[in-house]
């Protein structure tokens, strides 16, 4: 496969001098959480200060050394509440004898360095602290001016957007995309905006591999002929023709049969369909997206997925990243979310800070789908349209808070000597680096995605070493 056609998210420079730039993420307001996030680059600043001010502004100031002044319309902000100054080649953030205080991951500090995706606190507003992202521009952008693109693709992240750009040039081409990323990261969201950037059409189709019977698998996609089997009473065209001229999202592709593996290659490499019962093949136009939270590479080594078929489908790739690896978007993902829940109700929702900080400091483990779940229950709960603490799920309140005992996976008994010195190694590091996969896949030397695959195969949850 050409190298050039892999796209894969990998948020590579988070961290490391000479590799990025540093951003402050304004990623949750207490009290306008509709208006989503904002972000500020540090670009040649070695001091930024932070205070209430009338409106969302970045001001670059120039003396002895180069400062950057942060305002931010928030009234329980004090004019002059925190500075950041660059010490030592790190980032240090000091109390300016603010009001209210500041809290770094929830705890108050007078000062204290802050360690690559460090969650700050200054009055009602909440930030995410990036040590080192690509260069990008402008120096403040906030989220109502991004560019409108379809939903699942919009990110105030550098590296996540150039990783969308380069898919949003795939999208007019029958090139096959291979979506990755755990459950709930918005797999389907992204290629169903695939199918709309690409002009197609034809309908998008959407087919779960692991919610069809192993037995029906190859009948429901590709269809059959009146009399193929007993219950067969007319002709059906099957999901993969019902896709004639659009899209078909393969949804956790890792879950299908072998033997439906092989009739769907030859859809692929044909542009055909076979009907079970029929005889002769039938021309489809349709282009492929297929979705999986499995290493499809682990299965074709042990012979579960045909390497052939992989080698099809793997023409672009984009791998999702948790929502806990993307917090700097977590207000924007918050904002859509609401909208989306709890329509125009929405407008008058506001945050408590401890609901607020309990929501940034989880981890999520069931990505999206669990943050949707939790904010639509929590504003049907709210009383006067404020979400407090009490009105958050279970799972968040029962969680254990940063720096409990984290999950250590599968016990290493039975493990080859090669595998246990392996997750010793991974479980170490996460501990050393408060969960941070890309600090890990640093330290390892290692791509973030092979690292990922280690984390599921030894069942361990990053998420549980965040500090």
């Amino acid at each position: 496969m050409d190298p050039s056609r892999t796209i894969t998210q990998t948020h590579e420079g988070r961290s490391g001098p000479g590799k990025g730039q540093p951003y402050l993420f304004l990623t949750l307001r207490c009290d306008r959480p509709l208006e989503g996030g904002a972000r500020f680059s540090f670009q040649g600043a070695d001091q930024v200060n932070i205070g209430r001010g009338r409106a969302l502004q970045l001001e670059r100031q120039q003396g002895e050394t180069t400062s950057i002044r942060i305002s931010v319309p928030d009234g329980r902000m004090s004019s002059r509440h925190a500075r950041l100054q660059r010490v030592l080649g790190a980032w240090v953030i000091e109390d300016a004898d603010s009001k209210n205080g500041t809290f770094v991951d929830g705890k108050r500090v007078t000062s204290s360095p802050l360690a690559d995706d460090a969650l700050v606190e200054l009055g009602h507003s909440f930030f995410v602290f990036r040590e080192a992202l690509p260069r990008a521009e402008p120096a403040l952008l906030e989220q109502r001016a991004l560019k409108p693109l379809p939903r699942g693709m919009a990110t105030l992240s550098p590296a996540f957007a150039v990783e969308l750009e380069r898919l949003t040039a795939f999208a007019r081409s029958q090139v096959p995309v291979l979506v990755s990323g755990e459950t709930g990261t918005g797999k389907e969201l992204i290629a169903s905006a695939i199918h709309e950037l690409s002009g197609r059409p034809g309908p998008f189709v959407a087919v779960n591999c692991g919610a069809i019977a192993p037995n029906l698998v190859e009948s429901e996609l590709f269809g059959y002929r009146k009399g193929a089997f007993s219950g067969a009473l007319e002709d059906r065209p099957g999901l993969v023709r019902s896709s004639e001229h659009g899209t078909l999202l393969l949804d956790e592709i890792g879950d299908l049969p072998v033997a439906a593996q092989a009739a769907l290659l030859r859809v692929l490499q044909e542009n055909e369909v076979l009907p079970v019962g029929g005889t002769r093949p039938v021309k489809v136009d349709l282009r492929v997206v297929a979705a999986t939270h499995r290493d499809l590479a682990a299965l074709a080594a042990q012979d579960r997925f045909r390497r052939d078929l992989l080698a099809r489908l793997d023409g672009a790739r984009i791998s999702l990243p948790a929502l806990r690896e993307r917090r700097e978007d977590f207000g924007l993902i918050l904002s859509a979310l609401m909208e989306k829940t709890a329509g125009e109700m929405a407008r008058d929702v506001i945050f408590s800070p401890d609901a607020a900080r309990t929501l940034l400091l989880h981890s999520w483990p069931l990505n999206v789908r669990e943050l949707e779940k939790c904010i639509a229950s929590a504003v049907l709960l709210a009383r006067d349209r404020r979400v407090e603490l009490e009105h958050l799920r279970e799972t968040l309140l029962n969680a254990p808070k940063p720096g409990g005992p984290p999950k250590q996976g599968i016990a290493p008994e039975g493990l080859r000597e090669p595998d246990r010195r392996l997750r010793e190694q991974l479980i170490e590091l996460l501990r050393a680096n408060g969960g941070n996969v890309t600090a890990v896949a640093r330290a390892m030397g290692k791509a973030r995605t092979q690292v990922q695959r280690w984390l599921r195969r030894f069942d361990i949850d990053p998420g549980s070493f965040i500090r």
